[in-house]
């Protein structure tokens, strides 16, 4: 077993501390990873505070892990010794149901290993980023283009294709109009991936505090969803909304600018149910829709088109001994836009 400095948290209202964990000894098909940088997603905060249900702790969140392959089991082909990997929100599935054939993992029928707050194949916890090391499977891992920086690329590994997937899916390009709802960790990259695939993009947010941002990552228009006008104005307009917010929103006011046909996709994952007034989508045939992060298939291609249109998150590299500050001005909405924890600070 290799034994990797970590920091965990041991309940919802308690700090990270330094620890040590153990990765297990590699299986034939494992690769063994030295994590250099590791992102803060809004998941792990939901999930250190125990907002999504029960949690086993102590725990070791972290899934947007960028490093550098160390040692592979004796059947890995896919990677070797000295490869720049990335592992993001999963670390395994069934690999046999429909879904996992079809590349797309996320939705295992059996359900997926999630990187930590899980249970994987040998009956113990997984520990996720937030350390020196992790052991993955080689078919949960992908390859970071040359061209992506390791800080930059963690980010993507959540951020990056929980954005990519639905605007893949739902065919954000040339032609269509999509607003992304928030500017944070998520919309922001929205934002870059929905303009580099062609899309008329508008940014939907609380405040103007970040348009001049906004437009510089690809926006066309900008707006305040705190003036009631911005709702009137833009009534029955766009073809998508990516809603990227945590926290509950007024659903049937953001139903009212989906044009017909229109489609809203909900990736922010808050902690209470959403109200919606069904009248608000039956009236001109609207969607309401949600999407979790992409396949491993997707991921490397979402990889692979960021490195393509030198897309990158905007990201503040932190030490390890500042998460607790750093969840802190994630809540405040005090980041632009991704924390990531530079691991050797460990």
């Amino acid at each position: 077993m290799v034994t990797a400095k970590a920091r965990a948290v041991d309940g919802p209202d308690k700090s990270f501390y330094e620890t040590e964990i153990q990765r297990r000894d590699l299986d034939i098909n494992d690769i063994l990873i030295e994590i250099k940088i590791s992102g803060i997603c809004h998941s792990d905060i939901h999930t250190a505070h125990g907002e999504w249900g029960p949690v086993n702790y102590p725990l070791v969140p972290g899934h947007e892990i960028a490093g550098i392959v160390t040692e592979v089991g004796s059947n890995v082909s896919k990677y070797k010794v000295g490869d720049r990997v990335g592992v993001g929100c999963m670390v395994d599935s069934c690999g046999e149901c429909k879904n996992c054939q079809k590349g797309e993992e996320q939705y295992c029928l059996k359900g997926n290993v999630p990187t930590y707050a899980g249970v994987d194949k040998y009956g113990e916890p997984t520990q996720g980023g937030y350390a020196t090391h992790i052991v993955v499977t080689e078919d949960f891992v992908v390859r970071i283009p040359d061209n992506i920086e390791l800080d930059a690329a963690a980010p993507l590994l959540c951020a990056g294709i929980t954005t990519y997937s639905p605007l893949n899916h739902w065919g954000a390009g040339p032609g269509k109009k999509v607003a992304i709802v928030g500017m944070g960790g998520l919309g922001h990259m929205a934002v870059k991936i929905a303009s580099a695939m062609g899309a008329e993009v508008t940014v939907l947010s609380q405040t103007l505090s970040k348009k001049e941002d906004g437009l510089e990552f690809g926006a066309k228009e900008y707006y305040a969803t705190s003036d009631p006008e911005t709702f009137s104005k833009l009534a029955g307009t766009f073809d998508l909304i990516i809603n990227t917010v945590s926290a509950k929103i007024d659903m049937d006011a953001y139903f009212s600018l989906l044009t017909l046909d229109g489609t809203l996709v909900n990736v922010g994952a808050p902690a209470e149910p959403l109200a919606v007034n069904v009248f608000s989508l039956i009236g001109h045939r609207r969607s309401f829709a949600g999407s979790m992060i992409g396949g491993i298939r997707e991921t490397q291609e979402m990889l692979d088109f960021c490195a393509e249109h030198n897309i990158a998150p905007k990201i503040e590299v932190i030490s390890a001994d500042r998460i607790d500050e750093a969840y802190e001005r994630v809540l405040a909405s005090d980041v632009k836009y991704r924390f990531v924890i530079d691991i050797s600070t460990m």
